[in-house]
């Protein structure tokens, strides 16, 4: 139940690279299992699963244990959404505080509270970017089936992104060019000499702080006669909000093409998907129009997912067999989703709640539900969009990595969490910062210097870069408890599982108040609520009580896990 969010404007697979990663040496084996399923073993560090160290698992699912927890589900479940529905009610004494914040809906003449700006950016733009998607795609359908002979449609993929930037961004596109070129340029000059990652980090980190001082450098501040060019803005002028992903990608670009240059990442190690992001191309893949085709690919412009430039171009050479069932199921998932979150505005006003601090008067219970849905709205509002871009790429032939691929609230180890949620962001970090400073030699201290990039890179402000630390910090528990109970000596005794739910109980605790204080209601906020929830008689009851519940989710959690590995899924998240 923990919360990763992505930057500010957002916005494959069933395994994932480690956080912290595999180490150079160790790679992914894929073994067929009794059952004839491609079984891939990876790198999985100790955490609080509960397995069972001698193999599989006896199913614990029609055990009485099991069927008191179903009891307690029967219950908790229902209340849990019922409580956030209630306190949104007309009828309800803060309503009146917070209405002004709602919007006429479509479910049921129900308000929508379509107050989340970063949502709403989506939601109401979803018209516009299906018919930019079903454009793009029509046009490149048209190309394969003209030039059938022609395998090689990088040239039109250029054109297409240039198009693309300067509608997006009319004029500005002048300022992304110019950034592209110097960052290009950085690459050629060096080559392979040890200052080009210098030289590359210190030129996309310069870029990234001017972009949050200057607010994306108007003309006019660069020279009065230039000041005609603010007016051809186009249909999204804040290019400089998306610049963050943008810069991931410009500085994949230089790193991947700088070990290239140093005849690095040239062996043929694990899985198909790992090989695509390790494996260098000839020099002359580097070139400019591969470089315009990458960092501006439309599909993935806008939010991500984030690609490396190797697997790009491995994809864009070799086609990644996409089935036309997996494209229709995950059309699928991508309608449930948005239909979920529907749901949610409609009935459930939490945001407006958050932003208005309309909860005075509210019980424990109906404050601990408030945040608890806005960290679910967090997840949807970034996981619905994710999706939509995927599935836009999934349908040009391309398949970026996925990203959260567990439920938000299926989750219960500090580690695992950061592995499955915004997953090809955490890929990209374990490639060109983890890995590169040393990686799992210095666990901690890596750790707290990738967090503290991370909350920089979403915004330049205190409080992400205190979310940051408390994060840093809040692995320690777990690293300290894997190191006390390893469960390749305790994984055997019953025992263990059950400490290990109190150990994910402490996680989720942990990791639900350190995102609330980055991403929901802040310092003060915080301090509130647990003034209400610890500091009465009737706030310490509830939080008995929610402690017991999370327990039982975290042994459905472990249950689901093993399941998991029975049916030959291994997940390592």
């Amino acid at each position: 139940m923990t919360i990763l969010p992505l930057h500010s404007p957002t916005m494959r697979s069933d395994t994932h690279q480690a956080y912290p990663p595999m180490s150079p040496n160790q790679t992914e084996k894929s073994t067929p299992n009794a059952k004839g399923i491609a079984r891939l073993t990876v790198y999985i560090p100790s955490s609080y699963r509960g397995e069972n160290a001698g193999g599989e698992t006896k199913p614990l699912w029609t055990t009485t244990e099991f069927k008191f927890y179903y009891l307690v589900a029967l219950f908790a479940i229902p209340a849990m959404i019922w409580v956030p529905i209630s306190v949104s009610q007309p009828s309800h004494p803060n309503f009146p505080y917070y209405v002004s914040r709602l919007s006429p809906g479509w479910i049921n003449e129900r308000l929508v509270d379509n107050s989340d700006a970063q949502y709403r950016s989506f939601r109401d733009n979803i018209p516009i970017l299906c018919k930019a998607a079903l454009g793009y795609l029509t046009i490149k359908y048209m190309a394969r089936h003209i030039f059938k002979s022609f395998t090689n449609f990088i040239p039109l993929n250029a054109a297409l992104s240039l198009a693309m930037i300067v509608a997006l961004h009319g004029s500005s596109s002048l300022k992304i060019i110019l950034i592209m070129s110097i960052n290009y340029l950085i690459a050629k000059k060096c080559r392979a000499s040890r200052f080009a990652p210098f030289l590359t980090w210190a030129f996309n980190g310069f870029i990234l702080f001017m972009n949050e001082i200057h607010r994306g450098y108007r003309f006019e501040n660069i020279s009065p006669s230039l000041s005609s060019l603010d007016s051809f803005s186009g249909v999204y002028p804040r290019w400089h909000v998306m610049f963050n992903i943008t810069m991931l990608r410009l500085v994949s670009f230089n790193m991947d093409y700088y070990w290239s240059c140093r005849k690095t990442n040239t062996e043929l190690k694990g899985s198909p998907e790992k090989q695509r992001v390790i494996v260098s191309h000839s020099d002359n893949e580097y070139s400019l129009l591969n470089y315009i085709a990458y960092i501006l690919y439309p599909p993935l412009y806008i939010a991500g997912p984030i690609m490396t430039f190797n697997d790009f171009m491995s994809q864009n050479k070799t086609s990644t067999q996409i089935t036309t069932l997996f494209k229709l199921k995950f059309l699928f998932r991508f309608v449930c989703c948005y239909l979920t979150m529907e749901f949610i505005l409609h009935f459930m006003y939490m945001v407006a709640i958050k932003d208005r601090k309309a909860w005075g008067g509210d019980s424990p219970a109906e404050l601990a539900m408030i945040s608890f849905w806005n960290l679910i709205i967090v997840w949807l509002k970034l996981l619905i969009p994710w999706r939509f871009f995927r599935l836009w790429a999934l349908l040009d032939g391309i398949d970026p990595p996925e990203n959260m691929v567990r439920c938000m609230v299926n989750n219960y180890s500090v580690f695992r969490f950061w592995r499955s949620w915004h997953r090809s962001y955490n890929l990209w970090l374990i490639r060109y910062i983890y890995v590169p400073l040393g990686g799992s030699k210095h666990v901690f201290i890596n750790t707290l210097l990738v967090f503290s990039f991370v909350a920089l890179w979403h915004d330049l402000s205190f409080r992400l870069l205190a979310w940051g630390w408390l994060v840093s910090l809040f692995v320690l528990p777990e690293m300290i408890g894997t190191y006390l109970l390893p469960p390749k000596i305790y994984g055997k005794y019953p025992w263990y599982r059950h400490v290990c739910a109190i150990g994910a109980v402490f996680n989720i605790f942990l990791m639900v108040s350190a995102n609330l204080v980055g991403f929901v209601v802040g310092t003060d906020g915080v301090k509130f609520f647990f003034s209400q929830l610890l500091g009465t008689m009737e706030g310490l009851r509830f939080m008995v009580i929610c402690l017991f519940v999370l327990f039982v989710g975290a042994q459905f959690m472990f249950e689901y896990r093993e399941e998991e590995l029975r049916q030959g899924i291994v997940r390592n998240c």
